[in-house]
């Protein structure tokens, strides 16, 4: 069996937190349709609010059901991923972010794929999601719809306009601090076992 550092998770797909992980992915190319479309940012936010909240239900629930699965912590982190990526493309194109902030975000992601392979020497799939990733990618899903709400004018935009940017400075700094320290412990992991023998399950 293959090592993680986790309890064991069911291999059940059909869950009502899955479900909701799949609703989730669903909403990214809605959003993406709605803010670079017809600019419907309202609509566009309501989206983000229905991620924010079913994000939360469907941890919730797979704690209270029982119903955590493999399924799901793939589903999870993939849909807030996809979503953070869908939001700084579509804030860019719209000249609500720079384009360096948009780069900065994904390659971060991208460092983590490149150390999957690592992973998968010692036999693990994943390492816990650490605390400050969390924060970070709270951070920036409050962020990025206050963004979006700054970009107008008037008192309530030019104050979601400041907030915004807070949370996405200091979003954008924790993901990145977040991502370092899951580099640093594969460094460790690889540094104190072995690899484990092809074919070994």
């Amino acid at each position: 069996m293959e090592r993680t550092v986790q309890n064991a998770v069911s291999r059940r797909i059909l869950t009502i937190p899955n479900a909701l992980s799949i609703a989730r992915l669903f909403g990214v190319p809605l959003f993406l349709w709605l803010v670079l479309g017809p600019h419907k940012d309202g609509w566009a936010l309501a989206v983000l609010a229905v991620s924010g909240f079913t994000d939360y239900l469907d941890g919730y629930l797979a704690r209270r059901l029982n119903q955590t699965t493999r399924l799901g912590q793939i589903l999870d982190p993939v849909a807030d991923r996809l979503y953070i990526l869908a939001v700084v493309v579509g804030l860019a194109i719209r000249h609500i972010i720079p384009w360096w902030l948009a780069v900065a975000l994904p390659m971060r992601d991208v460092l983590l794929i490149g150390l999957v392979p690592f992973l998968r020497t010692r036999g693990y799939s994943a390492l816990p999601v650490h605390f400050l990733g969390k924060a970070a990618t709270a951070s920036l899903l409050y962020a990025f719809p206050l963004l979006l709400l700054g970009d107008g004018q008037g008192t309530l935009p030019r104050v979601a306009d400041v907030f915004g940017w807070a949370f996405a400075i200091w979003g954008c700094s924790l993901y990145w601090w977040a991502g370092l320290l899951y580099a640093w412990q594969v460094r460790k992991l690889l540094r104190d076992t072995r690899p484990i023998k092809r074919g070994r399950r």
